[in-house]
């Protein structure tokens, strides 16, 4: 069996890889201020050694800002350079703006080529999926409508994720890769699309991300969880069970594993992340070897993943949907969205069923309802993992 242990202090490893992420994005980002607001990077480095920038006068006084304004004062330089009361100001979302038909001479002009984004967030579990994560099922579902759409002419992926299921992932996996076979498909990646998040943007046309979108952390894990003391001492619970074959329950979070389950369990986080890091070799070219030396689940930041060819260029949502247009062969297009939003209704009534079943688990267990949520939170998350550990 392994034997559990603690390390006193960061390892060297995780030491490097946190010092590249953070290095990277702060020089990225002091370069930026620094052409922005004309002030040399060895000041900006000067002015955050020395805490120099401790108030808003301060940063005023260093020019980090160019004044000081209250919300009232704001609003009336808007309406002085709008030339009207600020409350006639008509304000637009950039969302509606960009989905504005465009003007032709007198007529508006609803373009019939469409571009699919598909909005994939959160952590990618098995099951339908809803607002807050990505399923194994809506999310291909929305790739295949998007793939099926002869109007469709593109899909743009945008992904926000740390990872989760690595079944899940290897099911979306499948349908970007199918919609790649028939179309256009770029990904645009949000703050992480790391680990699992990697994994199903590794087969697409193009990558996008921004300069500090955490990425990479390819790598599998396996929670195999022993709840006995919890079961057993803390709920009361003992459980006896009988077996057809000796390793009938394998895995089971009711006892300690054995010694050749561990050993099973290890084969499998093994042949998954061979799987992992094969996918993303055929995906960007790269070689198996090539990709395990980039992978053993270190994270990078979107500037170094550029430079280590796991994302192909810097930028945003609107620079993957104008590729994407490009790669079509397309000047004229509208945007829509999936998955479609559920109806507002049904989802109130799905959040207030779920708040009445929780009411009554409450009641029942009492105090003892503590242990069984964070014994249900772990079997969620129990079993072969394509997730960043943070």
């Amino acid at each position: 069996a392994v034997e559990p242990f603690m390390l006193d202090e960061m390892s060297d490893a995780n030491r490097e890889q946190l010092e590249t992420y953070a290095f990277s994005i702060w020089n990225d980002l002091i370069s930026k201020i620094s052409l922005q607001r004309n002030i040399s990077e060895t000041d900006l480095n000067s002015y955050a050694d020395n805490l120099l920038i401790s108030t808003s006068e301060k940063a005023a006084e260093y020019k980090l800002v160019d004044g000081l304004k209250y919300k009232d004062e704001v609003n009336t330089q808007l309406a002085e350079l709008t030339s009207t009361d600020f409350d006639n100001i008509n304000f637009i979302e950039l969302s509606d703006y960009i989905k504005t038909p465009e003007l032709i001479g007198d007529d508006f002009k609803l373009a019939k080529d469409k571009i699919a984004v598909i909005y994939a967030s959160g952590s990618i579990e098995m099951g339908e999926g809803d607002t807050y994560t990505i399923g194994s099922e809506n999310i291909p579902d929305a790739l295949r409508q998007a793939r099926e759409d002869e109007n469709v002419k593109a899909i743009v992926l945008r992904i926000n994720s740390p990872g989760g299921s690595a079944l899940a992932s290897e099911i979306i996996l499948r349908e970007v890769k199918l919609a790649a076979e028939a179309k256009p498909v770029v990904v645009s990646m949000g703050d992480y699309a790391a680990s699992g998040g990697y994994y199903i943007a590794c087969a697409a046309d193009k990558i996008y991300a921004n300069s500090n979108t955490i990425t990479g952390s390819i790598g599998v894990f396996g929670l195999f969880f022993n709840a006995k003391e919890l079961l057993n001492e803390k709920i009361g619970v003992n459980v006896y069970t009988v077996n057809t074959n000796k390793n009938s329950d394998v895995g089971a979070f009711y006892r300690t594993m054995t010694a050749d389950e561990e050993k099973y369990m290890q084969f499998l986080v093994e042949d998954i992340y061979s799987k992992f890091i094969t996918h993303v070799a055929e995906g960007r070219n790269m070689t198996v070897a090539q990709v395990d030396s980039i992978g053993q689940g270190r994270i990078w930041s979107g500037l170094n993943a550029v430079e280590i060819g796991l994302v192909d260029s810097i930028g945003g949502l609107n620079d993957a949907i104008e590729d994407a247009a490009q790669l079509a062969g397309i000047s004229e297009y509208r945007i829509i969205n999936l998955p479609e939003l559920k109806d507002p209704f049904q989802e109130i009534m799905n959040d207030l069923s779920a708040e009445v079943r929780a009411k009554v688990i409450i009641n029942t267990l009492g105090k003892e309802y503590i242990y069984y949520e964070q014994l249900n939170k772990i079997m969620n998350s129990q079993g072969i993992q394509a997730r960043m550990p943070f």
